[in-house]
């Protein structure tokens, strides 16, 4: 069209129906000459008259432009919005997990789900995602290939490639290929504006509002609790140290001899703290009519020092913490992350990182806990 017609269409990439936009303004310049709807964009203006050339931009600066482009967005979002709503729905959906050769069969959310907890791999909540069959081939065809799905890097077997994969923790996809745009419906939303772009935005309003959402922040900083009384302290040092010299709970000492990963730590966290609340002993189970005599018995007997068998805490409904905003859980790490006694160093409980405030302001806890995830990668 520029060459042959010398019209030049601005932001196509923003246009939503790029077929039904074309024949509509093909018709539109059947009724009227071109030059009521477009720009004229005169080239070489002082060379002779020959030399010169007319182009004519066709811009959402024209209402009529404008407003086809929101209708035709509009249109794709209805269309989306079914798709996404079918797929919800679906029950017969059928397909391979990519990583081993379990099959799965009945919603979208199963297979997704086994990818986010087995393999480490979450591509995002099965309700943010379009085109699922589509995006899932996509996905597959790139490892078929060897590539690998974060940085793209082509390697020689798959052996190397999960290797890759794993201690490079590229077990996830390359959110600047916009190749997987389409499967995703934030970047159906808002017209004219890609999931980043919208991302930012909420970012920036987090940013605007934090002086006045948190003006308190740095005065009256939130202190974790131990688990096993009021006592609270705004570093993870000093919540450990009460722990051990007062109730004789050692929780470095455990987790380290354990080999708790952070997951199993907030497992572990959220146990205790349900059975504190319930004045019961997480070793006899006997239970006390209140706190005070239920940890004098604990620190008697022992008892407060040892876990039960792993299974009575490794469940998957210690996911959820007891207490709403248990600052506790923001301050833990994986093992291989422990510090060693020599470099060791106060952790503030508080943490200045906006996606942390963003995340303890909306509630949402869980979350947090869910993107930190770290599980081995035992098949391909």
């Amino acid at each position: 069209m520029i060459i042959e017609h010398k019209l030049v269409i601005a932001d196509v990439k923003l246009v939503a129906d790029f077929r039904s936009y074309i024949l509509y303004w093909k018709r539109r310049f059947a009724e009227q000459p071109i030059t009521d709807f477009c720009s004229v964009i005169r080239t070489n203006s002082k060379a002779p008259l020959e030399e010169q050339d007319n182009y004519f931009l066709l811009c959402d600066v024209l209402p009529e432009d404008r407003l086809l482009r929101e209708q035709l967005q509009q249109k794709r979002l209805r269309e989306i919005l079914e798709q996404q709503q079918q797929e919800r729905c679906d029950t017969s959906f059928h397909s391979m997990c990519m990583f081993c050769d379990q099959e799965f069969t009945g919603n979208r959310s199963v297979l997704l789900n086994h990818m986010a907890r087995e393999h480490a791999f979450n591509i995002g909540l099965p309700d943010n995602i379009v085109n699922c069959y589509e995006f899932l081939a996509v996905l597959q065809g790139k490892l078929d290939n060897l590539q690998c799905l974060y940085c793209e890097k082509v390697f020689r077997d798959k052996n190397t490639l999960k290797d890759h994969m794993r201690k490079k923790q590229h077990r996830r996809i390359n959110a600047k290929n916009k190749e997987y745009d389409k499967f995703y419906i934030i970047n159906y939303l808002e017209f004219g504006k890609s999931w980043e772009e919208v991302q930012s935005e909420d970012d920036r309003e987090l940013l605007d509002n934090l002086e006045e959402d948190w003006s308190d922040w740095e005065e009256h900083p939130v202190c974790a609790v131990c688990l096993f009384c009021e006592q609270q302290a705004d570093t993870t040092e000093k919540l450990y140290l009460h722990m051990q010299k007062s109730h004789g709970f050692d929780f470095p000492k455990i987790k380290s001899e354990h080999g708790l990963n952070f997951y199993q730590q907030v497992k572990l966290v959220n146990f205790i703290r349900r059975e504190i609340h319930h004045c019961r002993c997480y070793n006899c189970q006997e239970k006390f009519q209140s706190k005070e005599i239920l940890i004098s018995h604990m620190e008697e007997t022992k008892h407060i020092a040892f876990l039960p068998a792993r299974s009575t805490w490794d469940q998957p409904q210690y996911y959820f913490p007891t207490y709403e905003n248990d600052t506790l859980l923001c301050t833990l790490s994986d093992s291989e992350d422990v510090i060693t006694e020599d470099q060791s160093e106060e952790v503030p409980v508080v943490s200045e990182d906006i996606s942390s405030l963003k995340a303890l302001k909306q509630s949402s806890v869980l979350n947090q806990l869910l993107c930190k995830e770290n599980k081995s990668w035992e098949k391909f």
